[in-house]
């Protein structure tokens, strides 16, 4: 199925158009790179926390924008989510495979910029 020149849905084998507006890859980066999903996917790959342990590990994140970016990288299936049948109710998020490879890239990124502010060239 095409709209123009751009492909919407990727024939077998081939890839998704991402400057399309349709281009399903182009949510997942929004989420990814939107204000606080890259601090959860980086926070994340420290290991599984629980949502008050994320919400401290990442400074000034509300916990309404914490709930935001959680439940769209859910959605996502960039992470996981666990819910205890405790009272009160204990959540625990941790990163799929998928998530582990793109928190991976982002940490590998941050860190490329973190080298060059401390140690300009």
């Amino acid at each position: 199925m095409t709209e123009g020149p751009q492909l919407l849905q990727p024939e077998s084998g081939k890839r998704y158009e991402v400057f399309h507006t349709d281009c399903p890859a182009r949510d997942v980066l929004s989420h990814v790179t939107s204000r606080w999903g890259v601090w959860v996917l980086i926070s994340l790959r420290g290991g599984d926390r629980r949502f008050y342990e994320l919400r401290e590990s990442i400074q000034g994140i509300s916990e309404k924008m914490l709930a935001q970016s959680l439940r769209a990288l859910v959605q996502d299936e960039l992470i996981w989510r666990e819910v205890e049948s405790t009272t009160p109710p204990q959540v625990t998020y941790g990163l799929t495979e998928f998530g582990r490879d793109i928190g991976e890239s982002l940490e590998e990124l941050f860190n490329r910029l973190d080298e060059r502010i401390v140690n300009p060239r």
